[in-house]
């Protein structure tokens, strides 16, 4: 029975991989195993669409290619250079945890999931993504899109430690790098959380929820992936928002520091000055923007 079922895992492997190098996405980040650049990447595309992240991930890695040449960046230079990816406290986090690289680790990316863990800006995703993308760790990762493929494959929602436990239990030996680009892909381009292809999935044989969806024609039946480990709920809408707010003034301030009474103005909050300082107040105590007098500038 052992032996039955260790083959139907390389059995498994083998097509999803095999799948994947013939409809795999060609990122730039996939082109290196540099721990920073791939680090640099990974936080980039937090919650972030890769097509976003292309451009300015090139950029990066020209500009600042090592810890030691971020750390010694301005974060204001930082903080400008990453108008439009959004979530600047993502650019902060990455600045703060190159001057720990730096200092700490001696330029090198630590391997050590708890060293990672203790970087500013770095989470369980982000810390094993690092592990199996630049390392070659044999670890799950388990983003947005893994989570929603496993809770499918279960069919069944999932705890946190389940999923992570699956996805650890899944990764081939030796095989890190590729599987989990894979089932990245997978979630991507086939297993979508809207409309996904069952009828084209290399998975549908294993999959526990695509075998009731063929069957059915979806005819009502519960997404096992709703409200599963791992799996991102809806956002709220960015329009209105106090991060469209934020990322507006910062986006004023990304060549010149302006007055602290501009600050609405710019934010398009002419109308709720109390919002205003207060969304100012908060970016001051983020460290994104600092007071001098009656301006304020980035960083």
């Amino acid at each position: 029975m052992r032996h039955a079922k260790s083959d139907a895992r390389g059995s498994r492997h083998a097509e999803l991989i095999g799948w994947w190098r013939a409809e795999r996405r060609d990122l730039p980040w996939r082109h290196t195993r540099d721990p920073w650049l791939v680090l640099v990447s990974e936080v980039m595309l937090q919650q972030t669409q890769v097509d976003r992240v292309l451009p300015y991930f090139e950029a990066f890695a020209e500009r600042w290619p090592t810890p030691e040449h971020f750390a010694a960046a301005e974060l204001a230079d930082l903080l400008a250079a990453w108008q439009g990816l959004g979530y600047p406290r993502r650019a902060r986090n990455l600045w703060q945890a190159a001057a720990i690289i730096t200092e700490r680790h001696g330029g090198g990316v630590p391997t050590d999931l708890d060293d990672l863990l203790a970087l500013p800006g770095v989470g369980r995703y982000t810390a094993r993504a690092v592990q199996a993308f630049a390392f070659g760790i044999d670890t799950g990762v388990v983003d947005t899109n893994v989570g929603r493929i496993l809770a499918r494959w279960q069919g069944r929602r999932l705890s946190p430690r389940e999923v992570q436990r699956i996805a650890d239990d899944l990764v081939p030996e030796g095989e890190s790098w590729a599987w989990n680009q894979a089932m990245m892909d997978l979630g991507a381009q086939v297993c979508t959380k809207r409309d996904p292809n069952c009828a084209r999935c290399p998975a549908q044989r294993w999959c526990a929820w695509g075998s009731v969806v063929l069957d059915s024609e979806f005819s009502g039946q519960p997404d096992p992936a709703d409200r599963s480990a791992g799996v991102s709920a809806r956002q709220a809408p960015f329009e209105g928002s106090d991060r469209q707010a934020r990322g507006r003034l910062l986006a004023a301030m990304s060549t010149s520091d302006i007055e602290r009474a501009g600050a609405a103005d710019a934010m398009h909050l002419e109308r709720d000055e109390a919002r205003a300082q207060r969304l100012v107040e908060e970016l001051i105590a983020e460290g994104l923007i600092t007071a001098v007098g009656d301006r304020i500038r980035l960083g």
